[in-house]
């Protein structure tokens, strides 16, 4: 399922955050969103989402706007996992991610045994089903992000939005869970990502779209895009890149 942004805009009165942003992203793809802190990473995705309503431009799902669609249809096309999730009350970490079956059943309906084996189906592919009677509220942020994960797969859309889906996770979790989203682009999702890691873009993205002063700057494989100047010019730091196993790898070393 294919998603495609063109000439989106939207400000905050006077400020301009999105200017023009345009993209897509195909079947089978995942697409790393890079750009310093305030440059409109998450407005982006607030408005491909239609939490932002007053935005210039269209965001396409299947060549069909989102505009046209009410929450339950965007439901069943995309899943969103956010930054940082704080419910009002302590829900179960199950009932957490089977609350992402809400698409599938009726105003009037309860989650059916189809539902529950999504749920526990999820929690195991993440590894996180001995956390499944743990309150959501007494868990690590770490552990929390896993469960929004888990609550976006078990929606069954085809287009997961995850915005900094390891930003709370340690080192081994991190790649774990990356290696877990590349698997699932590979299995046909369409998945855009942001991130502050352009070494971990490079390594399992398949497009990067970078985004300064709420203008796309660059658009394009890894490979193209990820060098020197373009980190210099997104976070204003000079690096020295280093390649290793026929550069599938690049880490970064700040020039001090």
């Amino acid at each position: 399922m294919s998603i495609q942004v063109n000439n989106l805009s939207f400000s905050y009165g006077d400020n301009h955050v999105l200017k023009d942003v345009s993209f897509t992203a195909n079947d089978g793809e995942l697409m790393a969103v890079l750009g310093p802190n305030g440059v409109g990473k998450s407005t982006l995705f607030r408005c491909m989402l239609g939490l932002l309503r007053e935005y210039k431009g269209e965001t396409l799902i299947n060549g069909e706007s989102t505009r046209d669609m009410s929450a339950r249809e965007l439901a069943r096309r995309v899943a969103y996992i956010p930054q940082s999730h704080y419910p009002a009350f302590n829900y179960s970490v199950f009932d957490m991610v089977l609350m992402g079956t809400m698409a599938q059943v009726s105003s009037i309906s309860s989650p059916g045994k189809r539902q529950l084996d999504l749920a526990d189906k999820a929690l195991a592919r993440l590894k996180i089903s001995h956390l499944r009677n743990r309150g959501y509220t007494q868990i690590s942020g770490g552990e929390r992000q896993l469960t929004l994960i888990a609550r976006a797969l078990v929606q069954e859309a085809k287009v997961l939005i995850m915005d900094e889906p390891t930003s709370n996770l340690d080192y081994g979790n991190q790649l774990r869970v990356m290696a877990e989203i590349k698997s699932l682009a590979e299995e046909g999702y369409t998945i855009i990502e942001s991130t502050h890691s352009p070494d971990q873009a490079f390594m399992y993205a398949n497009r990067i779209l970078a985004i300064l002063d709420g203008q796309v700057l660059a658009l394009g494989s890894p490979r193209e895009t990820i060098n020197q100047e373009l980190i210099r010019k997104l976070y204003g730091v000079d690096v020295e890149i280093h390649s290793f196993k026929n550069d599938s790898i690049r880490i970064f070393v700040p020039d001090l």
